[in-house]
C-alpha cells in the first residue's frame, strides 16, 4: 500500500504544479532557487493530502496491483 500512496502523492504533486501552486511572479518572488523549494512544498502538500485520504487513487492502484498479483 505504501507504493500506491507514493504514486498517488506523486500524481497529486504534478497536478498541483500544473495548477500553478507555489508559483509566484511578483515583487516578492525569490531567485531561481525558489522553484526548487516550491517543488518540495508541493510534494509535502501532496503527501499530506494522501495521509488524509487523498482522492482515492492509492486504493485503486493497490486493488489493481493485488488483482494482477493473484492472476
Amino acid at each position: 500500500m505504501t507504493a500506491a500512496k507514493q504514486l498517488e502523492a506523486g500524481f497529486l504533486a504534478e497536478m498541483l504544479k500544473s495548477a500553478g501552486f507555489g508559483e509566484q511572479e511578483n515583487g516578492f518572488s525569490g531567485s531561481t532557487g525558489e522553484d526548487q523549494f516550491a517543488s518540495f512544498h508541493r510534494q509535502a502538500i501532496a503527501d499530506r493530502m494522501v495521509e488524509n485520504g487523498g482522492i482515492g487513487l492509492a486504493e485503486m492502484f493497490y486493488k489493481s496491483l493485488m488483482e494482477k498479483a493473484n492472476d
